[in-house]
């Protein structure tokens, strides 16, 4: 199954990174929790899932309707692929966007993140996909694996176990050091030649080391913020 272009779009380190980062490429062990970050994404996570049960509600309710006049668009609103955070495997939860004949179903029963790229390609979408992409509403779900602890708000992206593979062979070591993140330095310049950049990825956690545990939490709320103002803008593609 071919991969679509552009859905890997992490660069390799530079030399310029590995010597002024030359720190972080010597820890060979998950970096430990922060009390203020862990506290945060608990609280916020829990509170997005109350707050954002009746959008998922009326998603499902939409979904129903679409499967009803469409027949091709009809299944599943919710489906997982298997990524990787911090090192460790766990199930990514998402909505699903795309009709079912464009999911690999053989793919699909191994949770496999190629099984469901067509999302990639707009023609494959459903009308409601379609309007849940373009406002993010399918990242909803993954605030019940910040809930869990899979993941955290702000962290290097979490990526399918095929791209994190691919991104330790090119010499990456974010995603083993830290939990994978919604938002992150790299992610919030989505769209833009910057998107990609490993530079962002060792700089947050470059941060992560030296901020005390209250700003290392000030930085993720500025982060935050960057995100939302993307989301609010439609920027989903």
């Amino acid at each position: 199954m071919k991969e679509p272009l552009g859905a890997f779009p992490y660069k390799p380190p530079t030399e310029e990174i590995k010597q002024k980062y030359a720190h972080i490429f010597i820890i060979d062990e998950p970096l430990p929790p922060r009390f203020w970050k862990f506290l945060f994404d608990r609280l916020i996570s829990l509170l997005v899932l109350i707050i954002s049960t009746p959008i998922l509600l009326l998603v499902c309710i939409s979904y129903f309707f679409e499967g009803i006049l469409v027949k091709e668009n009809k299944g599943p609103v919710f489906f997982f692929y298997w990524a990787i955070s911090g090192g460790k495997r766990f199930a990514k939860y998402k909505i699903r966007l795309i009709k079912n004949k464009f999911i690999n179903q053989e793919k699909a029963k191994n949770h496999e993140w190629i099984a469901y790229s067509a999302e990639w390609n707009e023609n494959s979408r459903t009308y409601t996909g379609t309007f849940v992409k373009k406002y993010y509403l399918d990242e909803i779900p993954q605030f019940l694996s910040i809930l869990r602890g899979d993941m955290s708000i702000v962290g290097p992206r979490p990526l399918a176990v095929m791209h994190y593979e691919r991104d330790l062979e090119q010499g990456n070591i974010t995603r083993k050091l830290l939990k994978g993140g919604m938002l992150g330095l790299g992610h919030i310049n989505k769209g833009t030649d910057l998107m990609g950049e490993p530079s962002f990825e060792y700089e947050y956690i470059d941060e992560y080391i030296k901020r005390s545990s209250f700003s290392l939490l000030c930085l993720d709320l500025w982060i935050i913020y960057k995100g939302l103002i993307l989301i609010l803008k439609g920027g989903g593609h």
